[in-house]
């Protein structure tokens, strides 16, 4: 079992998590992901590592609370523990080397640009971040981005905070205005990624992205995660998650993980209905 040390709520549907897990804090490095059940009888869900702490033996995870097991997790508390918590699974980020780099998050994905910007940022890289959300209650480590970046540029998409537009918007105009990068990273959802990858190779400007296809057991047997990158079969699971941009067919990744939304929605309004009767009962 694994305990639960922190939570932070960082908006409606968004939690923080420290889990007490030491050994894979130790080894744990930007780009690699854990798989969480909340009980032995739960489905196995990948979560990207958001950070580590080798001396308090913690691992961060930011999840969005939108699907059945994330709600399961997002309703246990500090001092409760989950069944199983396994990692660090995926191929670490190549990230030394590198001068000058963007790093831009869409939603969710923000999270998971974090630690890959904290990296660059700590090991004399220049960093920009551009985060995009789609309004002002859905922006998040807005403190920790500006820590670990040389400028910050907030995109959200009604301007109720940072500039009004999108990330590749935010993009254009820092490259345009005279950045020189040598590597863009770009982590959310596939779209994002697709239009972010288009724009970069308009400028010979490399890309890396981190694919979050559908997975099951995070080893490569089951081949739930492959995507297609350079024309041949990847698995994100442990090829990945990392990929060259350019390379990667959106077009396939974006049809696959359509597959089963209406099983989750399913799945979703059910524990919707378990967790009101159960708070209706208390």
């Amino acid at each position: 079992m694994y305990k639960i040390k922190k939570k932070r709520v960082l908006n409606d549907t968004t939690v923080e998590m420290k889990i007490l897990a030491p050994h894979i804090a130790k080894k744990a490095l930007p780009g690699q992901f854990i798989i969480f059940r909340t009980t032995e009888f739960s489905e196995r869900v990948p979560l990207t590592i958001a950070g580590c702490d080798i001396d308090e033996g913690t691992v961060t995870i930011i999840f969005q609370a939108i699907g059945k097991s994330t709600m399961e997790l997002a309703a246990l508390n500090e001092g409760d523990s989950i069944s199983d918590f396994v990692g660090p699974l995926g191929t670490a980020s190549h990230l030394d080397g590198y001068k000058s780099v963007a790093v831009v998050g869409g939603g969710l994905g923000c999270a998971i640009a974090y630690p890959q910007a904290k990296y660059l940022h700590d090991h004399g890289a220049y960093v920009d971040i551009i985060a995009g959300f789609r309004n002002s209650d859905l922006v998040i480590l807005e403190d920790e981005m500006k820590a670990a970046s040389n400028e910050l540029l907030i995109m959200t998409d009604d301007g109720s905070a940072g500039k009004k537009g999108l990330v590749t918007n935010g993009l254009r105009e820092l490259i345009e205005g005279g950045r020189k990068y040598d590597l863009v990273i770009a982590i959310g959802p596939p779209i994002m990624m697709k239009f972010v990858c288009e724009l970069t190779k308009e400028f010979g400007i490399k890309t890396m992205v981190s694919m979050n296809p559908i997975m099951i057991d995070g080893t490569g047997m089951c081949g739930c995660c492959r995507v297609t990158v350079g024309g041949q079969m990847k698995f994100a699971c442990v090829d990945g998650p990392d990929f060259d941009g350019h390379e990667v067919d959106f077009d396939e990744l974006i049809r696959r993980n359509k597959m089963y939304l209406d099983s989750e929605r399913e799945a979703r309004e059910s524990n919707c209905n378990l967790l009101k009767m159960k708070t209706e009962e208390e």
